[in-house]
């Protein structure tokens, strides 16, 4: 288990390095939002970006299609990016474990911790990470 207080740039780099797509949970369509921007980030490094809200489904944001859960999304995921508040991370570990392809690896946004809701997570062989950013780790070690 990782140490959620400090995370080495060798397991950062590592994650970014292996993930290919990314479900983006919490995704605005609006672009003064930090979620649009880190999308169109990510989209602009090559991961294929899957949005997901469900009060935007059906609907386009920076041209991908909007899935209303993690289950939609037509493909496996490598990781989920969490713009979501912290006491909803529980939640999320619950759906990526019901997903028949989980995730390696769940990545929550700036402020999202949530210790004691990751651990099942965990147990399960998929990485964390809490409370960073990879539209800034990625620039920051150079990848």
């Amino acid at each position: 288990m990782a140490d959620h207080d400090h995370y080495s740039a060798d397991y950062l780099r590592g994650i970014l390095g292996e993930v290919k797509t990314i479900a983006l949970l919490g995704a605005s369509p609006k672009p003064d939002r930090p979620s649009f921007g880190v999308m169109r980030f990510l989209l602009s490094k090559g991961y294929k970006v899957y949005p997901v809200n469900p009060g935007q489904a059906g609907k386009e944001i920076l041209g991908q299609t909007v899935f209303a859960t993690m289950a939609d999304i037509p493909e496996a995921i490598d990781m989920v990016d969490v713009f979501r508040a912290p006491e909803h991370l529980g939640e999320v570990v619950t759906e990526a474990l019901a997903l028949p392809n989980r995730p390696k690896v769940i990545w929550g946004q700036l402020s999202v911790r949530d210790d004691n809701a990751i651990k099942p997570a965990e147990e399960a062989g998929i990485r964390v990470v809490m409370d960073r950013c990879p539209a800034i780790e990625i620039p920051r070690l150079g990848l």
